[in-house]
């Protein structure tokens, strides 16, 4: 990898004092305690004490000496002058008037206070190892490596090494972890993986783009067109078998960052790897994208059912003020019907006569028609729905054949409608008497269920799709691979993991280990709420 990682401004900072330190820093760096003072007595002369106690500082706060110790903050000057009772901080430019004083002082502060060269062993050593395990572990930029490595050799009093010797040293030691990874994933594949994820880097004949540039754009546009590429994206990826290679002993985040980089990078870059690499990069890229690419998938049929709840919402709306007019005219109609009724001076055997001769019979059943084709008990306008089925159609049988939905006790009467839409898929006159219906509620079931007790496919297909995406919102229904709609309880610490960790983070969390005592401590506690003498006396 390069090794300029560092910006010229950055480089130029490192090891050195960039601004005033904060009140924490000086508080923290820069207290002399009582054996900081009494080394610091025995030089001779306020300059020699001062200049001293700057050199023991700076190389606490920096982790190096620096090559004019007299460089620092005047506040840092005047605060160390203050704890020592110098009264003339202006002394300090005594203190280089003799060359070789100040290097004998840093040479006794890194004896006395236990300072190590960069090159001392066995701390070289352990420094190399921890950054090798960071950087097998982890995907962090190098520059984010410089500064972790930098507060370590700090915090283990390592002296700072020149700026290029780092960088160098990171450089190497990612490409080591790098060049380990690359080699492990291309042992994994068999030939015929092989064969497959290169094909990936070809470009087909009357094509101008390569399989992988095709694979890892998703669909932007919310329509079933886009839909149907969403799942075949997905499906094709999955054939690639990503997922059947075990690459349990990478570590996930360098495996993600190898798969962003071969979404990132072109095609041919790639192909121009050398095998490893190129294999490892394609192998990363299938077992990462396969749930990416499932994740854009239900993505985009959130958004899809939205939008037809939405249209069917605006539909209606639009349709009830069109009629609003006409609605208003019927129910003033039958609202003199109601008068002549609620009137007592007209006794039962006339009503229907009365009511005939002020309305009109052909009038009042207009009236009713009217109310009863434009009234609604609900707000929700789902028969304007049946207008978007054909939208849903195109898609939905590749949904049911692709995505593999799982979910909690709570899901499973949608898991089981979906199964039945599942069986039934291909059939021209399916028995929809056998449909899961526990799941309908009372708004869909006049739409749902007909007059005659039959279901109605379309309208159950949408009832399940609007259940389905509660599920999701909910997760309570999850689908794997994937990030953002997998199961939220996967990550959770199971077995021997959460026995391992269990003392720690009870003991962070003040509980007990085991469930006994918190359980009795429970069920007093609702005891003492629930006995109102035990409230009091315990307030």
């Amino acid at each position: 990898m390069p090794v300029d990682f560092l910006t010229d401004e950055q480089a130029k900072r490192y090891g050195r004092y960039a601004d005033d330190p904060t009140p924490d820093q000086l508080a923290r760096f820069f207290y002399l305690d009582d054996s900081d003072r009494k080394l610091i007595s025995t030089r001779r002369g306020d300059h020699n004490r001062l200049g001293f106690s700057l050199q023991l500082c700076t190389v606490r706060f920096l982790g190096t000496f620096l090559p004019d110790p007299t460089s620092v903050p005047k506040m840092i000057v005047k605060h160390l002058a203050k704890q020592l009772s110098v009264s003339d901080p202006g002394c300090l430019k005594q203190y280089m008037e003799r060359s070789s004083t100040h290097r004998e002082h840093a040479g006794e502060i890194q004896s006395f206070y236990g300072y190590h060269d960069f090159s001392d062993q066995p701390e070289h050593f352990r420094l190399v190892r921890w950054l090798y395990t960071r950087t097998w572990l982890s995907a962090e930029r190098p520059i984010v490596l410089f500064d972790l490595i930098t507060a370590r050799l700090v915090e283990k009093k390592i002296l700072l090494p020149g700026v290029t010797v780092l960088k160098k040293l990171i450089a190497r030691i990612r490409d080591r972890a790098s060049a380990r990874l690359w080699c492990y994933l291309a042992k994994l594949p068999s030939l015929e993986q092989r064969s497959c994820l290169d094909a990936l880097l070809i470009i087909p004949e009357g094509s101008r783009i390569s399989s992988l540039d095709r694979l890892r754009r998703a669909p932007t546009r919310i329509s079933s067109p886009s839909m149907t590429d969403a799942l075949n994206r997905f499906v094709e990826i999955r054939s690639l078998g990503g997922r059947q290679i075990d690459v349990s002993r990478i570590p996930p985040g360098r495996l993600k960052a190898l798969a962003r980089y071969a979404a990132a990078a072109w095609a041919a870059n790639i192909a121009r790897m050398p095998s490893d690499r190129r294999i490892a990069s394609l192998i990363a890229f299938s077992h990462i994208y396969e749930g990416v690419a499932q994740d854009d998938a239900l993505d985009l049929l959130n958004q899809l059912i939205t939008q037809c709840l939405s249209r069917a919402d605006n539909k209606g709306a639009k349709e009830r003020l069109r009629t609003i007019h006409n609605l208003d005219i019927a129910a003033i109609r039958l609202g003199e019907v109601c008068k002549i009724v609620l009137d007592p001076k007209f006794i039962d055997e006339e009503l229907r006569a009365a009511i005939f001769k002020r309305v009109g019979r052909k009038h009042l059943e207009e009236a009713v028609a009217t109310v009863d084709a434009l009234t609604r008990s609900e707000d929700n306008y789902y028969d304007f729905l049946i207008g978007n089925y054909s939208t849903i159609r195109r898609f939905f049988p590749l949904l049911l054949e692709t995505i593999a939905f799982e979910g909690t006790t709570a899901s499973q009467p949608v898991l089981k409608a979906l199964d039945f839409l599942r069986e039934i898929e291909g059939q021209s006159k399916p028995d929809m008497g056998k449909a899961p219906t526990e799941l309908i509620n009372k708004a869909w079931k006049k739409l749902v269920i007909q007059p005659d007790g039959k279901v109605d496919r379309r309208f159950y297909t949408f009832c399940i799709l609007e259940n389905l995406q509660d599920g999701l919102a909910r997760r309570d229904i999850f689908v794997n691979p994937s990030e953002r709609w997998g199961n939220p309880c996967a990550k959770l610490l199971q077995g021997p993991a959460w026995e391992a960790a269990r003392p720690q983070v009870c003991r962070t969390l003040n509980l007990s280990p085991t469930a006994e005592p918190e359980l009795e401590r429970l069920a007093k506690q609702r005891k003492r709420l629930n006995n109102p003498t035990l409230r009091i006396s315990s307030g």
